[in-house]
């Protein structure tokens, strides 16, 4: 453990300096708002807030300044990722590409290395391992491991990284490629080269180790999003020989307490160490050592031959793995940190490492404080080029990091910088502080209903350290916060009409993405088609539907989709939504359709009954059938439909891949049938509602619950949500809606007005309308 703590803080001291150099880089070249032409987008944002602003204050600009800072950043990594992916579709058509291909060290060709990335919002960092040569027969060791050696190194590595970087991580995307690199063949800087020249567009690490005498050299590559140049260097020199001779050292000394034990109980020394196998050559070496020593002689110049054997070498494979997995969590903490925002995760894993490490008394003798300092001081020095890059943003950067360094030891660091952040925070708003007998009271005096999220996370930094005083403080301010929340003056929601054309339930309602059209299906056998601005009805559709109990336009606005509930007449029909011509029948349920949903690119439409039956719209033709076990009730398909949730009556939601019918995952957590889904714009988050009464936030991708709401008394039949991810819409069996703050989990409002079960809603695409279906057969139009 030792080397691999050493060889962390050699790391930190010449590695930080490259990613400060890079983010100094970033920010001299980025965009300056004094000289640079906006783009249209980042333009149409300042318009939005000193239009939507009434006031001139400076706490006004603090946080238009601040909003646009945030925009530029976003803007600039997008271009960023443009720039990579034109580099990317042309690196592979250069003329010398053939040439490069000669040298080229990975068993993987460039483009396996280049396909397109479909699912991930951040950009995964790659990482390959270049392992050593280690000769270890020439300890009288078995020569086969030699080529075990790469085959455990990777495993533990993979299950570190997996563990807690995996390539399905939400922020942190990691991608370890075990086996690639062609060791026999090619090393150091021609190796680094080839690779660079055809992959500067990847974030890639490569974690190098060769053979040198007694010594292996660890170097480690790396380049980051739109970096000139690679970083490349050995960062460390592993005694190997030394590690391998101190564990047969250790192996003796336990040996010698058996041995004298066995003596003292008056067992015959030759059967002893009969059976100590080489711990008896080993002990006998060690003890010749130390008497020598004693005698003056300088051992070190001596050659000393320890066996080394199976156990010994084990250990040393532990060493090496924790080596790797420490230098690969640091570069991976300061790439996710310095393009993704993303905060570093090493400084919670890093005490269980210390706490763990291996008891050498070279080991003991290592300051631990010394180890922590120069980790602390590493993200230190990067989180302050972050800051220089924007400034409005320090109070936020400076806490991210207090938060990281709180899971250490020693709470002086993370104290250090929770008090620069709330410094800063009062300087950018020129608060006095000398008027306030403490900080907090002084923030107390110009707090904002926009500054509640950084509030939220002082909380958390404050609970984590266990600091009363302080968490009684900022629950004063949030509490301050929540009052002027609730002082503000917001036009409420108003219902603006109420559609009474049904003569059954509304199970179902659906707005066009042209924001003009709605469309409600009923259990009187009827479709009926609305003008969403004026309430009146243009067209009704009948034709042997049976009991419509589920309704979904397509993307394009051109396709519209029923379901119908009426056994035997359980069906699905596609109808051309302008013209009600009707273009498909879908026939092969034996069970009620509940739902029917359409992809978000308009290609597959997905109904569910016991079943789920994926067709193909255009065409008709049934592409695959997912198999549930009892009555589903809710299905939604992720943004790049990738993924289909559904949820049913034995209270799960299960998710799928909808082109193959292959599951993915379950997730439990209902007591009562799964009535809704939604997901996210973005894709990152599942919504679901049941008859428990309550809604559940997933983590779509992990499949992790993050949080339940409570706020309806009977089923929840119905959610959606708005675009902009902020909002969230419930109906339920209690006859109400309830407008939800997401970042909150709060309740803005609670609509009522229908006198029955609220079986539907829809939000219109500029988030403007909401509509409503129910069984007290009226459609309601709210405007929101």
């Amino acid at each position: 453990m030792e080397q691999g703590l050493r060889l962390l803080i050699q790391l930190v001291l010449e590695f930080a300096p490259v990613v400060v150099n890079l983010v100094q880089k970033r920010t001299s070249e980025g965009i300056n708002t004094t000289n640079y032409q906006l783009p249209q987008v980042i333009e149409e944002i300042i318009e939005f807030v000193n239009i939507t602003t009434n006031s001139k204050s400076s706490e006004d600009e603090f946080h238009q300044e601040k909003l646009l800072q945030q925009r530029l950043a976003v803007y600039q990594r997008e271009t960023q990722l443009q720039i990579a992916q034109q580099e990317r579709d042309t690196s592979l058509q250069l003329p010398e590409v053939n040439k490069v291909l000669d040298s080229w060290p990975l068993r993987l060709y460039p483009s396996q290395i280049l396909e397109t990335r479909n699912t991930h919002t951040n950009t995964p960092l790659k990482i390959f391992l270049a392992p050593p040569q280690i000769k270890f027969d020439q300890f009288d060791s078995n020569p086969e491991e030699i080529s075990e050696l790469e085959r455990i190194l990777a495993e533990g590595l993979r299950e570190f990284i997996n563990t807690n970087y995996s390539l399905h991580h939400p922020t942190r995307p990691t991608e370890f490629l075990a086996g690639a690199w062609d060791s026999k063949r090619f090393h150091s800087e021609s190796s680094i080269k080839a690779l660079f020249s055809l992959l500067k567009t990847e974030p890639i690490l490569i974690l190098e180790s060769d053979h040198d005498g007694d010594y292996l050299n660890f170097r480690i590559a790396y380049w980051g999003l739109g970096q000139e140049n690679y970083f490349y260097k050995t960062i460390s020199r592993l005694p190997y020989k030394e590690i391998l001779q101190e564990f047969a050292k250790n192996r003796a000394l336990e040996w010698k307490k058996i041995r004298d034990e066995l003596i003292n109980l008056g067992e015959d020394l030759e059967e002893i160490n009969q059976l100590g196998g080489d711990n008896v050559h080993n002990l006998a070496i060690l003890e010749k050592a130390e008497k020598w020593q004693a005698k003056g002689i300088d051992i070190t110049k001596l050659s000393w031959k320890y066996q080394i054997n199976q156990q010994d070498i084990a250990k040393f494979c532990q060493v090496l793995i924790t080596c790797h997995c420490l230098v690969a969590a640091w570069v991976a903490d300061a790439y996710h940190l310095v393009h993704h925002d993303v905060p570093p995760l090493l400084p919670e894993l890093l005490p269980s490492f210390l706490k763990d490490r291996l008891d050498l008394p070279a080991v003991q003798a290592m300051s631990e404080d010394n180890i922590l300092q120069v980790y602390a001081t590493g993200y230190q020095q990067v989180y302050q080029a972050l800051e220089k890059e924007r400034r409005y943003w320090v109070p936020e950067l400076a806490l991210q990091l207090a938060q990281s360094l709180s899971h250490l030891p020693d709470r002086s660091w993370a104290q250090e910088q929770v008090d620069y952040s709330i410094n800063t925070w009062l300087e950018l708003r020129q608060v006095k502080t000398q008027e306030f007998p403490h900080p907090l009271e002084a923030m107390l005096s110009v707090i904002k209903i926009e500054d509640e999220e950084y509030f939220d996370k002082l909380k958390e930094y404050f609970m984590a350290v266990s600091d009363r005083q302080s968490i009684a403080s900022t629950e004063k301010i949030l509490q301050a916060i929540a009052t002027l929340k609730h002082k503000r003056t917001l036009e409420s929601p108003e219902l603006i009409h109420t559609l009474t054309g049904h003569s059954g339930k509304v199970a179902s309602v659906a707005i066009s993405p042209d924001g003009e059209t709605v469309v409600s299906g009923c259990a009187d056998q009827t479709i009926n088609i609305w003008n969403l601005q004026t309430g009146k009805q243009i067209r009704t559709l009948t034709g042997n539907l049976g009991e419509v109990s589920s309704v979904a336009i397509s993307s394009d606005g051109n396709f519209l989709a029923v379901g119908s509930c009426q056994h035997p007449k359980s069906n699905v029909t596609v109808w051309h939504l302008s013209t009600g011509q009707l273009i498909h029948t879908l026939l092969g349920h034996q069970k009620p359709v509940n739902v029917v949903d359409i992809s978000p690119d308009g290609q597959i439409l997905a109904s569910g009954s016991n079943k789920i039956k994926i067709w193909n719209l255009h065409k008709g033709d049934r592409i695959c059938t997912l198999w549930h076990s009892s009555a589903v009730h809710a299905v939604a398909i992720s943004p790049d439909g990738s993924i289909l949730a559904s949820g049913s009556s034995d209270s799960k939601i299960r998710l799928w891949n909808p082109r193959t019918g292959d599951p993915l995952r379950t997730l439990t957590g209902h007591t009562g049938d799964v009535k809704s889904i939604a997901i996210s714009s973005d894709g990152q988050l599942l919504f679901s509602g049941s008859t428990d009464t309550t809604i559940k936030i997933w983590h779509l991708l992990t499949g992790k619950l993050l949080q339940t709401l409570h706020g309806h008394s009977d089923a929840v039949k119905s959610i959606t949500l708005s675009t902009d991810g902020q909002r969230l819409f419930s109906g339920s069996g209690d006859r109400t809606i309830n407008i939800w703050r997401i970042a909150t989990n709060e309740i803005l409002y609670t609509l009522t007005g229908h006198s029955g079960t609220v079986n539907s809603l829809a939000l219109s695409p500029d988030g403007k309308f909401l509509v409503s279906g129910s069984s007290d057969k009226t459609i309601k139009i709210w405007q929101v």
